[in-house]
């Protein structure tokens, strides 16, 4: 598979998860763990690192989602609210193992390689894809190993980080196959039919 198809197929499916229910979010994560077994572990790595994030939409949505209160209690959540807030954790989720089949689909240079070729039709518009390309792969590197013990303090004191990275960036692109034309015209067709219902 092409990286630029993969970078469709993921788009799509991250679009799409705002518009399905359990089921369809279901499907999705299953379908994601059958084409890539090895995906659970860093799945559940990206959700338990999203913890907090997680608590803190689900109360932000059950609690400032209008409607009957729990027991009719002043304080409590709304059920309406926690419907909500259940649904919208659950999409987030299931977005956690849509981002852990991209990075195990396609690596730090199939990233940057699917971008380039994503870019490529912007060009004629002036943008210098070569720059924003090069500040992804610095991005993605710098993700790649968790900061150390105290960084936060010197980001805040305006000490910059020891920068460290590649000198030269390599690309290694591979030939759009009709195969990639498919699957993403079959990604595009999936999400508009969970857009529509």
């Amino acid at each position: 598979m092409h990286p630029s198809c993969a970078l469709i197929i993921w788009l799509a499916a991250v679009v799409g998860v705002q518009f399905v229910g359990y089921a369809g979010l279901a499907v999705l994560v299953v379908v994601a763990v059958l084409l890539t077994p090895r995906l659970v572990s860093r799945w559940w790595a990206y959700v338990w690192r999203a913890r907090w994030l997680l608590l803190s939409l689900w109360l932000i949505l059950a609690y400032n989602t209008p409607g009957e209160a729990v027991r009719d209690l002043a304080w409590a959540p709304t059920f309406e609210g926690m419907t909500e807030a259940n649904l919208q954790a659950a999409r987030l989720v299931a977005m956690l193992a849509c981002v852990a089949w991209l990075f195990l689909r396609l690596g730090h240079d199939g990233m940057i390689a699917g971008l380039w070729g994503l870019l490529q039709p912007v060009r004629c518009m002036g943008l210098d894809i070569e720059r924003v390309v090069v500040r992804l792969s610095l991005v993605l590197e710098h993700l790649q190993s968790p900061p150390e013990k105290g960084a936060w303090r010197r980001m805040l004191a305006a000490q910059p980080l020891p920068a460290a990275g590649q000198a030269v960036l390599h690309l290694r692109l591979t030939p759009w196959a009709l195969r990639d034309t498919l699957l993403a015209a079959a990604s595009g067709l999936i999400l508009m039919g969970a857009a529509w219902l």
